[in-house]
C-alpha cells in the first residue's frame, strides 16, 4: 500500500469528514486546523475567526486504490468553491475554500482540476492553493462527528444533504459495505 495525504478545506470540517470516509481508498480522515497564525489552535479560537485557520481534513488514502485528483474530483463536487470565506450559513475566513499541497506534485495536480471544474461552475472558483505548513488535529470531539450525532440538527440539516449528495454523484467509488 502506498499511503499519502491530502488537506482539503471546504467549509464545516464534519461535512468533509463524513464525505471521504464513505470513499474508496481512504483509509482515514482527521478533521483539524491549517493555514493560521498560531500554534496549536482550539476550536473556539478558531472560531472567532481571528487565527487564519481553517477547518480541514487531512485525508489519508491509498494511491494504489485513488488518485489524488480524484480526491480533487470529489472535493470540488461536495461544496461550493466559488463562495468566499464561507459555506452557506456558516461564514467566515475558517470555512474557506482551500488546497493545503504537500509537494510539486499535489500543486500540479490541485491547479489542473481548478482549469477544469472553473468550467462547471457559473461563478469563478475562490479556493485557495497553498503549501501546508502544520496541520493541527482538532479535538476528539470533532473525530467521526456525523456517524455520532447524526439526529444533530447541524447534521440533518445541513452534512446529511452533502453526503447523499456525494453518494449520488459518486456511486461507483464508494467503499463496498460488508
Amino acid at each position: 500500500m502506498a499511503e499519502a495525504k491530502a488537506t482539503l478545506a471546504g467549509g464545516c470540517f464534519w461535512c468533509l469528514e463524513a464525505v471521504f470516509l464513505e470513499l474508496a481508498g481512504v483509509t482515514a480522515v482527521q478533521s483539524g486546523y491549517s493555514g493560521g497564525r498560531i500554534p496549536h489552535p482550539s476550536y473556539e479560537d478558531v472560531c472567532t475567526g481571528q487565527t487564519g485557520h481553517a477547518e480541514v481534513v487531512q485525508v489519508t488514502y491509498d494511491e494504489e486504490r485513488i488518485a489524488y485528483r480524484d480526491l480533487l474530483d470529489v472535493f470540488f463536487t461536495t461544496h461550493d468553491p466559488t463562495q468566499l470565506n464561507r459555506q452557506g450559513n456558516d461564514i467566515g475566513t475558517q470555512y474557506r475554500s482551500a488546497i493545503f499541497y504537500h509537494d510539486d506534485g499535489q500543486k500540479a495536480a490541485a491547479e489542473a482540476a481548478f482549469a477544469e471544474h472553473a468550467e462547471l461552475w457559473p461563478r469563478p472558483i475562490v479556493t485557495q492553493l497553498e503549501a501546508l505548513a502544520e496541520f493541527y488535529p482538532a479535538e476528539e470531539y470533532h473525530r467521526d462527528y456525523f456517524s455520532r450525532n447524526p439526529h444533530n440538527g447541524y447534521c440533518q440539516l445541513v452534512v446529511a444533504p452533502k453526503v447523499a449528495k456525494f453518494r449520488q454523484q459518486h456511486r461507483e467509488r464508494l467503499k463496498v459495505r460488508a
